[in-house]
């Protein structure tokens, strides 16, 4: 596809890789793209602010004084500018700072400024890039929502042979501009999801709860990303995040929580799919202090939490499309439409918990989709990301 009028903000960092970076600037510039170059004092030694200037087209920016009458350059707005970021090459030290917020240069102060996607290249020597703390960083990248474009297996400039190598210039390219041309179909829609479960105090070390590890409604929250949305997730206990720069995660706990976190966000929403797995009932009178075990039985009196899908249904409006969940064991589809038609849903998605490899844990569900003319559509095993796509291929077709 054309590039044509994408603004790309390189940062080269002082890895021997920086050689091939004038090929990618060409790349781009010929595609159409508006380039701007930053370098690391170290990312000098191997290819000259000259040569990258020439091509880009721009003045490669490394300090925040432009020049000795003491102009600055604004890391800020450059970051503004901004419609991708790309570091390539990525050192372990560079990565390493980005990980830990650290900015010593101005390049890193680029990025802790970032509005917009950021891309990472990595390049270092075999044993660098194996090092448990070079993975450990990687990982904290990915958690923030960043892309990683990881390096390759070839000779290395140390001469040993071995994963390390910065992707080629070519490849990159194409990822960079595989990711500007994908789907947009929610570009400047707000979505609302729900996900995982809520925990009802019985005391301060108990609660009552269930399985929901959240997997699903996490994933629905990055294809609703992907796809350009504005994301709210309204997120249950669980040691799971979500990676996106588009999502916006609300942590909650219990039913009465997500019930008012929810609310506060609707009345701005365009599409809300409910997910999470929230407790039907929660205790009257929950202990101030642990319960003591005595061997006598215990009883506990149970109230029912609020129907926070029912209640979003009573106040949708006509512009606005509601998606809920279905959890069943039995009279799964009759259920389900009973669901759809009580609370106003757009749609319902069953998953039955009689499916192998399905509902609650798993990395793969199996789903039905029944919409509000009770038209049913049945989709294979597949995993939870997978099935996101699918239900907001759903959503598009009868919504934007």
């Amino acid at each position: 596809m054309s590039l044509k009028g994408k603004k790309i903000l390189i940062g080269i960092t002082g890895g021997i890789a920086a050689y091939k970076i004038p090929n990618l600037v060409r790349l781009f510039v010929k595609e159409g793209a508006q380039v701007k170059v930053m370098m690391t004092p170290a990312a000098k030694t191997f290819v000259t602010p000259l040569t990258l200037s020439t091509l880009s087209n721009n003045p490669v920016l490394s300090d925040f004084v432009a020049n000795d009458q003491g102009e600055w350059n604004s890391h800020v707005a450059l970051a503004q500018w901004a419609d991708l970021m790309l570091f390539a090459p990525t050192t372990a030290a560079t990565l390493s700072k980005m990980a830990h917020g650290l900015s010593d240069n101005f390049l890193t102060a680029v990025y802790l400024s970032a509005k917009s996607p950021v891309f990472i290249a990595p390049a270092m020597d075999l044993d660098m890039y194996t090092h448990p703390t070079t993975k450990e960083n990687i990982e904290k990248l990915q958690s923030f929502g960043h892309h990683i474009i990881p390096a390759t297996e070839g000779e290395l400039a140390s001469g040993l042979t071995g994963f390390g190598r910065m992707e080629e210039p070519e490849n990159i390219f194409r990822i960079i501009s595989k990711f500007f041309s994908k789907d947009l179909s929610l570009k400047e829609k707000t979505v609302l999801i729900t996900a995982g479960p809520t925990y009802e105090s019985i005391d301060p070390v108990r609660f009552i709860g269930n399985h929901s590890s959240g997997k699903m409604g996490i994933a629905l929250a990055e294809i609703a990303a992907d796809l350009g949305a504005n994301v709210k997730l309204i997120l249950g206990p669980t040691h799971l995040n979500a990676n996106h720069q588009n999502i916006e995660t609300v942590r909650v706990t219990n039913a009465q929580e997500m019930f008012e976190a929810t609310h506060l966000s609707f009345k701005n929403t365009d599409i809300a799919i409910l997910a999470a797995a929230v407790a039907d009932f929660t205790p009257e009178k929950p202990h101030r202090h642990k319960i003591k075990k005595d061997n006598s039985s215990l009883s506990l009196a149970l109230k029912p939490t609020k129907d926070i899908l029912a209640s979003l249904g009573k106040i949708k409006k006509k512009k606005q499309f509601l998606v809920g969940f279905a959890m069943e064991t039995e009279n799964e589809i009759e259920n389900s439409k009973k669901k759809l038609k009580k609370k106003n849903l757009d749609f319902i998605v069953l998953n039955s918990l009689n499916e192998k490899n399905a509902g609650f844990k798993h990395d793969t569900n199996k789903i039905t989709i029944i919409d509000a003319d009770g038209k049913q559509k049945q989709f294979e095993l597949k995993t939870k990301k997978q099935v996101a796509k699918d239900i907001f291929d759903e959503i598009i077709t009868r919504y934007v």
